[in-house]
């Protein structure tokens, strides 16, 4: 019989997500351009390695087990690892990542993002990059879980996050705006919770896959219309689709042509500390890519302009 450490290979981690992705064996199999037997052998093989079920057969669908779901949840983190083993070995040759991934929280400027984006292939490095738009906890997840290497625009609470650096991006205020067709646009000035509650807020969609999301100025029992990032979130509001807080530098332009309404609350104002992270290196540093998006991040006028303010990039 095969032994464990035959069986867990990245194809088989592989394979065993994508089963699980499409709920069925002859899905997967043809996804894989496999015969359903020969998948479901590979299966079998693994179970017996490990002398384990890991999928639940009694249904029509192939679900997982309790055992085969930790293990999928174990198998993301080795292919991490893997993946993070071989841009090291990269990285110990030319000094440069093979790739670097950004996370971008929607609260970033993304004109910003993209001027940075250009300056650093202008330098024609090796290193490709890859941008993931992220919101709220999602940001922060997208680091932890190895699916980044550094994160714009943070929330972080006081709790120390193992193995992470974090720096200040700045803070980011919030006005409470609606449209000024909106009843609450003609209501007197501060709103109570009360009355703010009977009306839809604008929310954004939490990007946390592990499901423990957060949101930012929302009621307890309020209709919500979610939306998946800032800019819907600015436009829901525009259209009266919507109430709620939007960072005060990106709704300023409209609210001095009239296009959205300030209104005072009777809770305390809103404002958070952005932040931007990066994950630990080990004894030779950060690789070169990485560096110089550090480097640029020390500047105030750049940290000034990924939160909105206005003023460009020299």
């Amino acid at each position: 019989m095969s032994s464990h450490r035959d069986v867990l290979t990245p194809v088989s981690l592989s394979m065993l997500q994508i089963i699980a992705d499409t709920g069925s064996f002859a899905a997967a199999a043809r996804s894989l351009n496999m015969v359903p037997s020969a998948l479901t052998y590979r299966v079998r093989q693994i179970e017996d390695a490990l002398d384990v079920l890991l999928f639940d057969r009694t249904s029509r669908q192939a679900k997982l087990t309790e055992a085969g779901a930790e293990l999928l949840r174990e198998g993301v983190g080795l292919l991490a690892e893997i993946d993070a083993v071989a841009n090291r070995v990269k990285r110990v040759a030319t000094g440069w990542e093979a790739e670097l991934t950004i996370a971008v929280d929607s609260i970033i400027d993304r004109a910003t993002v993209m001027e940075l984006c250009a300056q650093f292939f202008s330098l024609n490095p090796p290193t490709r990059l890859r941008l993931r738009s992220e919101t709220l906890s999602g940001t922060l997840e997208s680091l932890t879980s190895g699916q980044a290497d550094i994160a714009l625009g943070v929330v972080m609470d006081n709790n120390t996050h193992t193995g992470l650096h974090r720096e200040t991006l700045g803070a980011v205020s919030f006005a409470f705006a609606v449209a000024p067709n909106h009843p609450l646009a003609q209501m007197q000035d501060p709103l109570p919770d009360s009355i703010i509650r009977q009306h839809r807020a604008a929310v954004i969609s939490d990007s946390n896959r592990a499901g423990h999301g957060m949101s930012i100025g929302l009621l307890p029992g309020q209709d919500v219309f979610t939306v998946p990032d800032m800019p819907s979130k600015l436009d829901a509001q525009l259209r009266g689709l919507g109430v709620g807080f939007l960072p005060t530098c990106l709704a300023q332009p409209y609210i001095d042509t009239g296009r959205l309404v300030v209104k005072r609350i009777e809770r305390a104002e809103q404002q958070i500390q952005s932040s931007y992270a990066w994950r630990k290196s080990g004894k030779g540093g950060p690789g070169r890519a990485l560096e110089w998006w550090l480097d640029q991040l020390q500047q105030r006028v750049t940290r000034s302009a990924l939160l909105g303010e206005r003023c460009r990039l020299r």
